[in-house]
């Protein structure tokens, strides 16, 4: 399996066969369905491919369907091709359209749709003298680190003085929140949830470097034994940061068409834009689509409907173009934000943020 989901959007992305239209399956399937779905599609596909295509898609099938009786319990994406020896899979937090789609590259968008819904996050969680730090990734926790020391909560008589005490404790306390600090620079993501009880996580946040300061996107107090409470709300907050940041990114949009600035819109324009490399920031309307076609040969792909590519004479394949278009971003690093935007819709179902004209 993939480390994470971008790695796995971002290789998926890189592929196609400029051969064949059909040789890759892509299935989105959740763990509640029963067969009737896949027995259903699995019939359709069969009865339009032929031939080698027709092969290629039953022993991918085959390929397939062991990863499903091994991974019977989860919601799960996979992505298949037997002729170029091709398996890759992951396991999904949340329930998403079934889905199985046979194309010449493999089906990102659900996936990429997920990703940015569900951003990955890092959760520290700390005190005076215990700190653990999540690596949240698609709502679900992917590795921890856990740290801790011994601090003295109490001035015993006969002891020291009770102010050499208190500058004793101080400093244990300033020498474990900089070990804490050490390890969020080794582990920290591009958001940074912080939590706990008291002052100890103000303090802690006065000790981090800048970068890390500007990364912070929530501060939670809750007790330090709370861990289920606080995964739940932390979760719910970065989903609520998420629908901000994408009403955000409409709004940023139609500012840079006003003043004539970095921005484009519509089918056409976006994609040239995003072919070029010029694309910051992809908004993209959720579950719309747009019908037109691929020449796998050039590259080239363009709305409505031809069989024969103008520019090299080899047969297209029938795509959705704004999910060409999703992939041609994710090729150049290019951001992407799903959006719910009747906005959105009036401009096309599609517009783009630019690093440059």
């Amino acid at each position: 399996m993939p480390d994470s989901i971008e790695q796995l959007i971002r290789e998926l992305s890189e592929i196609y066969d400029s051969e064949s239209m059909d040789s890759y399956v892509s299935l989105y399937l959740n763990k509640n369905s029963n067969t009737k779905f896949l027995e259903r599609r699995i019939r359709a596909c069969k009865s339009v491919l032929k031939g080698e295509k027709l092969k290629n898609f039953l022993d991918t099938m085959s390929s397939i369907e062991s990863i499903l009786k091994k991974n019977s319990n989860e919601n799960i994406a996979i992505f298949a091709s037997n002729k170029h020896n091709f398996l890759k899979y992951i396991s999904l937090p949340i329930e998403v359209e079934n889905l199985l789609v046979v194309d010449s590259s493999p089906y990102i968008r659900p996936l990429a749709r997920i990703q940015d819904e569900w951003e990955s996050f890092t959760l520290l969680l700390v005190n005076t003298n215990y700190a653990k730090i999540f690596s949240v990734d698609m709502g679900l926790i992917e590795d921890t680190k856990k740290l801790s020391a011994d601090i003295m909560n109490r001035h015993k008589k006969g002891g020291c003085s009770q102010a050499r005490f208190n500058r004793l404790r101080r400093g244990a306390i300033n020498a474990f929140l900089k070990e804490v600090v050490e390890a969020l620079e080794k582990r920290a993501d591009d958001r940074i949830v912080i939590a706990g009880p008291g002052n100890a996580k103000n303090k802690l946040i006065e000790m981090l470097p800048k970068n890390l300061k500007d990364s912070i996107v929530e501060i939670i107090d809750i007790d330090i034994d709370d861990e289920a409470k606080l995964m739940k709300e932390s979760i719910s907050l970065i989903s609520e940061r998420e629908k901000h940041e994408s009403i955000q990114a409409v709004q940023r949009l139609k500012e840079e068409i006003l003043k004539d600035g970095l921005a484009v819109y519509g089918v056409k324009e976006t994609l040239e834009a995003v072919k070029n490399g010029q694309v910051e920031l992809l908004i993209i309307q959720k579950d719309q689509k747009v019908p037109g076609w691929i020449c796998e040969n050039c590259q080239v792909v363009d709305r409505d409907n031809k069989k024969i590519c103008p520019y090299c004479g080899n047969q297209t394949s029938e795509v959705d173009v704004l999910e060409e278009i999703l992939e041609f971003a994710e090729r150049t690093d290019a951001k992407i934000e799903f959006v719910d935007s009747e906005e959105l819709i009036e401009l096309g179902h599609i517009g783009a943020i630019l690093r440059y004209k």
